[in-house]
């Protein structure tokens, strides 16, 4: 969470835990020159991946600003709405370009690497220093957003289900795109519609019918908002923005990820030759990771600081997020934008591993407790995956 009373835009910002990553503006230029000057796929592919990281961490700060201003109603749709945009904008790219395996690769890598990754790394970071506690955290809350999860999986497993039985079978972490029949094209599409609408019903939840479960200190909240906005108005040397500037600096960004994210794209079949890395593996783990990592960088933080709440709550609902709102909405865009439309049909190594991360969202969560060794084994697991896409 911002603090509204928070450093100036001094050195001490930039070197500390919030203003990292925009020491890393200088490789959105960078590569735009590469890109123009048409030199190895593998180096645009870098240094564009690592341009992707102050473009999201710029997005979701505008993000914050706007929905601290909002009340918490608005707030939180405006959250939810922009938390995973960059990856959106990421995978719609990809979708242009016919890389339908890439952006399902990116579905399920954003899943586990929301779940056990970055709630792996939360746990890990919330032990240290306090190795013999156990961190608690809201279990209604989790529960109901790994709940979610796991219906998203069971959904996402259908479309699998039905080609194996009736088709041409699950595609192969090599291809590119796989072309299948209309019939379950439209089971996808089916699939997608229930999705969505069960990412609004998720919204009614939180937002309004169980806001006191999902945001017990909104009062508290509200009237920190109030006070940040005071402050901003009243002298430059806070770091508070006005809702104009910060709308300026969501356009700025979305801007920003959007030539990131076309420059990324066209050099990812060309650098994974190079390097040796599948474009599956690249999906999964490489845009996955670079995608969220403001955010990801978050969770650990909050978790650092002993708010065990916050970070599990934005590793599993971004997950959550992605399932419900991420892959439905990829799905009606490819009838629309690219070669034509994506099925929801993932390969086996990729319906393993949402399975695996919806399992373990509801284990961990069902007592609220955490302690570090916990997210060792996340984070093991989370390697375990990693190695085996890389070799697939």
């Amino acid at each position: 969470m911002s603090e509204r009373n928070g450093p100036a835009l001094s050195r001490d910002f930039f070197l500390g835990p919030d203003g990292w990553p925009y020491l890393l503006v200088p490789f959105i230029p960078l590569a735009v020159v590469l890109e123009i000057a048409h030199v190895s796929a593998t180096v645009i592919f870098v240094v564009a991946a690592i341009g992707i990281i102050p473009t999201a961490a710029l997005m979701g700060r505008a993000t914050e600003e706007l929905a601290e201003r909002s009340g918490p109603g608005i707030g939180g749709l405006l959250n939810v709405t922009f938390g995973n945009a960059p990856e959106l904008i990421i995978a719609l790219f990809a979708l242009g370009a016919g890389l339908h395996e890439v952006v399902k690769a990116s579905i399920i890598g954003s899943i586990i690497g929301n779940v056990l990754l970055v709630m792996g790394a939360a746990m890990v970071a919330g032990g240290v220093g306090r190795p013999g506690q156990v961190q608690t955290f809201d279990r209604t809350a989790a529960s109901a957003q790994s709940t979610m999860l796991f219906l998203a999986g069971a959904a996402m497993l259908m479309p699998a289900i039905f080609e194996m039985v009736e088709g041409k079978g699950l595609p192969s972490p090599n291809d590119e795109i796989v072309q299948y029949g209309s019939t379950v094209e439209n089971l996808s599409l089916a699939v997608g519609v229930v999705l969505i609408c069960c990412y609004v019903a998720g919204l009614v939840f939180s937002l309004r019918t169980h806001r006191d479960v999902f945001n017990p200190q909104g009062a508290e909240g509200d009237e920190e908002a109030d006070d940040g906005a005071d402050g901003a108005e009243s002298g430059s040397d806070v770091w508070g923005w006005s809702v104009r500037t910060s709308v300026i600096a969501l356009a700025i960004a979305g801007v920003a990820v959007g030539v990131m994210s076309e420059i990324l794209v066209g050099s990812i079949t060309e650098a994974s030759e190079s390097i040796g890395m599948s474009e599956f593996f690249i999906g999964a783990i490489v845009v996955a990771i670079v995608g969220n990592a403001a955010e990801h960088w978050v969770a650990v933080l909050v978790s650092f600081k002993g708010k065990m709440d916050l970070a599990v709550n934005i590793a599993i609902g971004s997950s959550a997020q992605v399932a419900l709102f991420v892959a439905p909405v990829l799905v009606f865009a490819s009838f629309v934008i690219g070669p034509g439309p994506m099925p929801l049909v993932f390969n086996g190594f990729e319906l393993g591993a949402v399975l695996l991360a919806a399992l373990v969202a509801n284990t961990v969560t069902q007592e609220g407790e955490s302690t570090w060794f916990e997210g060792v084994l996340l984070l093991a697991v989370y390697a375990v995956l990693a190695i085996t896409f890389f070799f697939a």
